[in-house]
């Protein structure tokens, strides 16, 4: 942004618990953008919400702040149920769209959200906020690089404790809950950017609760190439764990915390008949990184790395090893 351009203008559908870390504190440390309003779909918590977090104003429907003529763009922290229709309304209504992973349901709301955005030359940007982080820039560095050799195999593992209170949606299949929807995105996500190249399910289990919520998924998946990658989710382990580790011919890296390396994290390179290394990136938040990177595009800057066809990808690998884990 030019020091001519004032702030992109935003509109946050959703009280959601990570609207403040993933929008409104970028904001507010970056100066690239302004949250206007937020719309919630009890108007009173939008209202608590505003008040809490220092938004100026209160749409009393989402259809409201999706037609507000003083917001050039929405972010959109809503479940997964709400993705795709409100989305495309935004972008029909001319608003450019951050919309949190996954995004959508299933692999036809993912193609006709990335048509509406095609169809208005507006930004329907996904929120993988650790793509833009220079930690995961310089994993593909290396990579690419060849030091490694041909990339032969590749483990991906992010595991938390989600308590399953009532109130959790990532407890409720209908709005878009699961393991694989929400944690299990990311592993996903790391390896098929890792590898530069869009694999097959070879099989995939899961634990399931109530209602089928799948609590953890693990899958193995096969690239074009014959490399091979094992990635696992869960939701119900005791000790967080976020890693993804990369075996080439000649060498292989571990990327300790690749989600939010802000939180700590720790990238070690071993390549064959040299000394191991370790390399450590800016402690900046992953979300300062997604906010300026979804400027950028808005302004007519380069198009997001999460977007388009990368979108469409990941969610019918998405879709594949859900139907593999429920056979």
């Amino acid at each position: 942004m030019t020091s001519q351009q004032a702030p992109l203008r935003i509109g946050i559908l959703g009280a959601a618990k990570i609207a403040p870390a993933a929008m409104i504190l970028p904001a507010k440390a970056t100066g690239v953008a302004t949250v206007v309003a937020v719309a919630a779909r009890d108007p009173i918590r939008a209202r608590a919400f505003a008040a809490l977090h220092g938004v100026p104003e209160v749409s009393e429907t989402y259809e409201d702040l999706i037609a507000r003529p003083d917001i050039d763009a929405v972010y959109n922290a809503l479940t997964p149920s709400r993705h795709a229709d409100l989305s495309i309304a935004a972008l029909q209504a001319g608003k450019h769209v951050l919309c949190e992973k996954p995004i959508a349901m299933n692999e036809g709301e993912a193609r006709a959200m990335v048509a509406a955005a095609q169809a208005s030359g507006r930004v329907l940007m996904e929120a993988f906020h650790y793509r833009y982080h220079p930690m995961f820039a310089r994993v593909l560095e290396i990579i690419g690089s060849g030091e490694m050799g041909e990339v032969r195999a590749l483990s991906a593992v992010f595991q938390t404790r989600l308590v399953d209170d009532g109130a959790e949606i990532r407890y409720e299949r209908d709005l878009g809950g699961g393991s694989l929807m929400d944690i299990g995105t990311y592993p996903l996500h790391w390896v098929r950017t890792a590898a530069g190249a869009e694999p097959t399910v070879v099989s995939a289990s899961g634990v399931f609760g109530r209602a089928g919520v799948d609590h953890a998924t693990q899958a193995e998946l096969r690239f074009p190439n014959g490399a091979v990658a094992r990635i696992s989710g869960s939701m119900v382990e005791e000790t967080p764990m976020a890693l993804l580790e990369v075996m080439g011919r000649l060498g292989s890296l571990k990327a300790v915390n690749p989600l939010a390396p802000q939180m700590g994290h720790l990238l070690e390179v071993k390549i064959d008949g040299a000394e191991p290394r370790r390399e450590t990136f800016s402690r900046d938040p992953t979300y300062d990184f997604q906010l300026r990177a979804f400027v950028d595009a808005c302004r007519g800057g380069p198009a997001p790395l999460t977007c388009g066809q990368d979108s469409i990808a990941q969610m019918v690998l998405l879709d594949a090893v859900s139907a593999a884990s429920r056979l």
